[in-house]
């Protein structure tokens, strides 16, 4: 029942999109010239004609880049995205088409306004739907009926998984394994040669492998099994831990392979984008913020003796150390070079909490970005002696200096800076790293600033003397 579904679903979200990209043309063409008051030099019925290409060409390029494509997993934020690359490319392609064909002159203003409105109203529309399946999932309804292969750890984090989030819908049948699985709250179905009896009994929509090593030698039984039943099979290997979100698999002459760790800026032309952002952007914060920097520098100067601003070794894009720059928040000591300063410092001016409570200490990095050891978005970098340490204590730690080190970051604005746990900051690092896109960099320096990411939760005053306690780190 789930494929009648969500075929039908399908077919209708791809006609509701073609309608709504349609209705769009003649509602801007309206809004120029009737609402706006303008004057008429292409009549609608050739921007209706136009529209019927638009129209096609739009929703062909929405499929191509994977919207329609089962949305159970994949998240709203994601499939906004591929909605909005989608509307850009073919604005750009229409540009591109009516600046060749010199016959008419269409107005830029419908086609601006047409492209905001297209957009807008598919993505709004998209949210709405997923919203309402959703709720239905919650409600038992929408389901997807699957059956689990595995009774290990790998099969026990997918029925977590699945359990703890209900809108994606999937309610497990069972499990078939060689034998009963520990906490696992579902029927256990029987052993792996009771797999077809299963299948042609329960009709799964789909079924999970979830084997653990030591049934590796079975994956070839379940395969030809679900294949004779003409059942789907995803399969989640036992060693997914080592795994990013999405792998990425090389063809070498009929032989897959399987790329663990490429990422989404190893594309040049996502590098390109990515640097060209920073270049401009780091440009752009440095001459709005001059004055703000030229009083901070001026403060820093007044407020203690020393320097006006602290310099610091860390480790960047791909292992290689560079100086990171902030305005100095600290009295001169000599453990500033030696890890992480802490909520309440007593060695931080009352100039220095201030800037360091809303983040104004970090302005400086806009040169380090400007001059490419650093990025506006990703992981905070650190100085080498703790990256040293966590690369033997926490997972896939080193996979952050695949990334040049950024000024605010996807854990930063969860909450996860400063003296906070590295293994969930390094969590959300690496999801950042592995899901890379424009809008989420947009998203991240949006969230920062406007959602006041860049204030943090440490005190406005300083101890005093005697209050004092041992601290290793500085900036």
């Amino acid at each position: 029942m789930i494929k009648e579904n969500q075929t039908l679903l399908n077919r209708l979200n791809v006609l509701t999109d073609a309608v709504l990209v349609y209705l769009m043309l003649p509602l801007a063409f309206w809004l120029r010239f009737v609402s706006m008051d303008g004057t008429v030099t292409v009549p609608l019925e050739n921007y209706l004609r136009i529209g019927v290409v638009v129209t096609l060409v739009q929703v062909f390029t929405y499929a191509a880049l994977g919207v329609y494509q089962s949305s159970r997993i994949q998240r709203i934020r994601t499939e906004v995205t591929k909605l909005l690359q989608a509307s850009l490319l073919d604005i750009l392609l229409l540009l591109g088409w009516l600046f060749l064909d010199h016959g008419e002159h269409y107005s830029r203003w419908v086609l601006a306004i047409f492209f905001l409105l297209s957009t807008g109203a598919v993505i709004c529309k998209h949210v709405l739907v997923r919203r309402a399946l959703h709720s239905m999932r919650r409600r038992g309804k929408n389901l997807k009926h699957v059956l689990l292969i595995g009774g290990g750890d790998t099969a026990k984090r997918f029925l977590d998984k699945t359990q703890a989030d209900q809108e994606l819908g999937f309610h497990t049948l069972g499990y078939i394994a060689q034998r009963p699985g520990t906490g696992f709250s579902l029927p256990y179905l029987g052993g792996y040669e009771a797999l077809e009896k299963v299948l042609e009994r329960t009709q799964p929509d789909e079924v999970i492998s979830a084997m653990e090593i030591e049934d590796f030698e079975l994956t070839s039984n379940v395969i030809e099994g679900c294949e004779k039943a003409g059942v789907k099979l995803s399969i989640i290997p036992f060693y997914s831990n080592y795994m990013p979100g999405n792998p990425q698999f090389d063809d070498l002459d009929g032989l897959p392979m399987l790329n663990i760790r490429r990422i989404p800026l190893d594309n040049f032309a996502n590098a390109f984008v990515k640097r060209a952002m920073d270049i401009l952007g780091s440009l752009m914060l440095i001459i709005l913020l001059s004055p703000v920097m030229l009083l901070c520098a001026l403060g820093v100067r007044l407020s203690s003796p020393g320097p006006i601003l602290f310099r610091q070794t860390r480790v960047g894009l791909n292992k290689k150390e560079f100086t990171l720059l902030k305005f100095r928040t600290m009295r001169v000591n000599a453990e500033e070079n030696s890890g992480w300063s802490r909520k309440e410092d007593p060695r931080r001016t009352r100039l220095g909490s201030f800037m360091r409570k809303v983040s104004l200490d970090e302005l400086p990095q806009l040169f380090c970005v400007l001059a490419g050891s650093m990025s506006l978005v990703g992981p905070r970098p650190e100085i080498p002696h703790f990256v040293y340490q966590f690369k033997e204590e926490i997972p896939l730690y080193m996979v952050r200096h695949q990334v040049r080190p950024g000024i605010t970051g996807w854990a930063q604005i969860h909450g996860f800076r400063g003296d906070t746990p590295i293994k969930d900051r390094v969590e959300h690092d690496i999801w950042y790293i592995e899901n890379w896109s424009v809008g989420l960099d947009l998203w991240i320096l949006f969230a920062t600033v406007f959602k006041g990411k860049f204030v943090n939760d440490e005190t406005l005053t300083a101890k005093s003397e005697k209050e004092k306690q041992p601290v290793t780190s500085g900036r």
